[in-house]
């Protein structure tokens, strides 16, 4: 009996397996283009977390990961009860917001304005000018806000002076820090932010402007009830995985703009990584506190999609 209903069983398998391998040749191109990218996320983003256990680590580069003690929680309690710690969650948390409320609906405004643009040379020009700066490093970028806010001859400075208003340190000043921040931000990289919008208006059916149109709706009630609704979703998922990085602003930018007179308000997650890790050889503390950005990180994703279910909306997974 037992025989008999295992040929069936290896029989299904196996045409199971070779329908997966008739799917793969057939689709064989898709698969070769996305191969690059397969590569490129097992080798910089899964082996890299086997280098995590170092957290659990007194880890000394010249015994390595097998022959260094093994301390358990300890970089955590370490980290957790720092007296730089909440100070530099804050700072994360302040940036973050800024980069939710703030720049978050910029590209998606910039997109519904530029989709009633009708001449297109002047579409395309303005798109080409807001694209440019996302191409510069964010060092072009802060040094252009440095010869541009300088004490010493900076035109935003000098126009103060000239108006009677008198000179602002805008680069030393805490007060500053974040307003500059957050604006240089959105001035490289609104414009690029705005592609996936544009390309999501695209594919809303221009049957419904005209039917919309027909029952007397003007442009903004055709932007209000049509266009943000169909492109709501690709909000949504975008949202979500900006949720995700709610630790990860990134280290190069808040680096250049980091000093003595604003370290309590720009010092964060990304650059106290840097300063503990290379600078002071604290590999293991480093890493504890890199391992606890990538949690914080995977919780805000998954709770953020729960509640884009929650009110059936969907999400990334």
């Amino acid at each position: 009996m037992e025989s008999s209903t295992a040929v069936p069983v290896k029989e299904l398998k196996k045409q199971r397996r070779s329908e997966v391998w008739r799917q793969i040749k057939r689709n064989r191109l898709i698969y070769l283009m996305i191969l690059p990218g397969i590569i490129y996320f097992l080798i910089y983003k899964y082996l890299p977390m086997y280098g995590l256990i170092i957290s659990f680590l007194d880890y000394k580069p010249y015994r390595g990961i097998m022959g260094s003690e093994w301390v358990g929680l300890e970089h955590f309690q370490r980290l957790f009860t720092s007296s730089e710690f909440w100070m530099i969650f804050k700072n994360t948390l302040v940036l973050f917001g800024l980069q939710i409320f703030v720049y978050f609906p910029i590209p998606i405004i910039i997109s519904l304005m530029l989709n009633e643009v009708r001449h297109s040379l002047f579409k395309r020009g303005v798109q080409t000018l807001i694209y440019i700066p996302h191409f510069m490093s964010w060092v072009v970028i802060v040094s252009i806000s440095y010869v541009m806010l300088t004490l010493d001859g900076g035109i935003v400075n000098e126009l103060l002076d000239y108006f009677g208003i008198g000179k602002i340190n805008f680069l030393l000043n805490e007060d500053w820090f974040r307003p500059m921040y957050i604006l240089q931000v959105i001035w490289r990289e609104a414009g690029w932010g705005t592609i996936i919008f544009l390309a999501a208006i695209t594919a809303v059916d221009p049957q419904l402007y005209e039917a919309a149109r027909m029952d007397g709706a003007n442009r903004f009630r055709q932007m209000w009830h049509i266009t943000i609704p169909a492109i709501r979703n690709v909000i949504i998922v975008l949202l979500i995985l900006k949720i995700g990085d709610v630790l990860e602003l990134g280290f190069e930018h808040v680096y250049l703009l980091l000093n003595s007179s604003n370290r309590d308000v720009a010092e964060i997650f990304d650059t106290y990584v840097y300063v503990a890790g290379l600078q002071q050889g604290q590999f293991s503390y480093s890493t504890a506190v890199g391992f606890f950005k990538g949690i914080v990180g995977l919780i805000m994703v998954v709770f953020a999609n729960w509640l884009a279910k929650k009110f059936n909306e969907e999400g990334i997974y």
